[in-house]
């Protein structure tokens, strides 16, 4: 198994986390990326990130090796997965245009001598894999969907040591084949779940969705029990210790945002819509995390002098990042800022300066 060679198009943070992860358990690992100058960095270990353990496994591996050459990259490995970004489309859906890139370069490259085991890595829509598998079967690709839940700022943890495995198999010798690669990888022994690539699809998207509504419900209960007085750290620890429910992703906080937990949600209404099936839990989740915002601050507003100082701690979508994407405690920042309060924003100086690049003077800074 140790003799695979494992190829991983597109190296972004997730890309690059499977890459080195594979690499730390004694795989070749290729991996392939379009952009040049990030090439080059990783290539010569200069690359530098803020995201744990990354720059570790980069600077001691020696069996990785980044290219843009997508040929090189397909010719070299025996099992290859795609990890390429999905934006949302203006409906909910996934945006798959730089995987249908990725396949349409494979369909270019004509068959393969040797049959290749192909593993769909990315957040697509429902059914995706099966045109994938239509498109490439021919050719000598064997496609599986394996998709994967880390959280930025715990990537090669989340990977290294998942609690599940979810694998849509092409057939049961490839899931098998997939399933041995994690064996070899992972640093626990995580359940396997082996099942079509549909349903595998399915999973990757209502298990996100199931934990938007667990944060939303926590916040909703939370926001209540302010309003009425009460203790709301220990009514959701209460409730969070009751094994059916259980305390991740259970507490009282800012909305969820980020890159992965709002696209999940309106792909699943999407999803549901097309099929059916009203998607009243993810539309409620979603209506009650922006109203969540706004309770946030009426309350602080009801509580506080305009032109007073008030201090935001953080304003990336969570501890530990430097993302900016669907932040509410930036949306929380900025409209209090925007209310006449005068606003400091605490955070590392790659956080600050992304946001002063946007927002320039409407906050002050202070960089910790």
């Amino acid at each position: 198994m140790h003799n695979l060679t494992i190829g991983v198009i597109g190296i972004g943070k997730l890309g690059l986390g499977l890459s080195l992860n594979f690499e730390r358990a004694g795989f070749s690992v290729c991996g392939c990326d379009i952009r040049g100058d990030y090439v080059n960095q990783l290539r010569d270990r200069k690359y530098s990130t803020i995201e744990p353990e990354i720059n570790l496994l980069l600077n001691s591996a020696t069996n990785f090796w980044p290219t843009t050459s997508l040929k090189k990259t397909v010719d070299a490995s025996d099992v290859i997965y795609i990890t390429v970004r999905t934006e949302t489309e203006s409906d909910g859906s996934y945006d798959v245009s730089q995987v249908d890139s990725v396949i349409n370069s494979l369909v270019g490259l004509g068959k393969q001598k040797e049959a290749k085991t192909l593993i769909v890595n990315c957040n697509v829509n429902p059914g995706y894999t099966r045109t994938v598998d239509q498109r490439l079967s021919d050719l000598n690709y064997k496609t599986s969907f394996n998709p994967e839940w880390v959280a930025q700022g715990t990537i090669v943890k989340n990977q290294a040591e998942p609690d599940v495995i979810v694998i849509g198999e092409y057939d049961e010798h490839e899931g098998s084949k997939i399933s041995g690669l994690y064996e070899k990888m992972c640093l626990n022994d995580p359940v396997v779940y082996k099942m079509d690539s549909l349903s595998a699809e399915i999973t990757k998207v209502s298990l996100n969705c199931f934990l938007t509504t667990k944060i939303t419900f926590a916040n909703m209960v939370g926001d209540l029990a302010n309003k009425v007085g009460a203790n709301t750290d220990l009514i959701l620890k209460a409730i969070g210790s009751d094994s059916r429910i259980g305390e991740k992703y259970f507490s009282y906080g800012f909305g969820y945002g980020g890159p992965c937990f709002p696209r999940d949600n309106r792909a699943m209404i999407k999803f549901a819509n097309d099929n059916g099936i009203e998607p009243l839990l993810p539309e409620a989740t979603q209506r009650y995390n922006d109203k969540h915002l706004e309770y946030q601050i009426a309350q602080l507003e009801g509580s506080t002098p305009k032109g007073q100082e008030i201090i935001v701690n953080g304003v990336t979508y969570k501890c530990g990042v430097d993302i900016l994407e669907g932040s509410q405690q930036l949306l929380y920042a900025k409209s209090l800022a925007e209310k006449g309060y005068r606003v400091v924003v605490k955070d590392i100086s790659s956080v600050c300066n992304q946001v002063q690049e946007i927002y320039g003077d409407l906050f002050e800074y202070h960089v910790e």
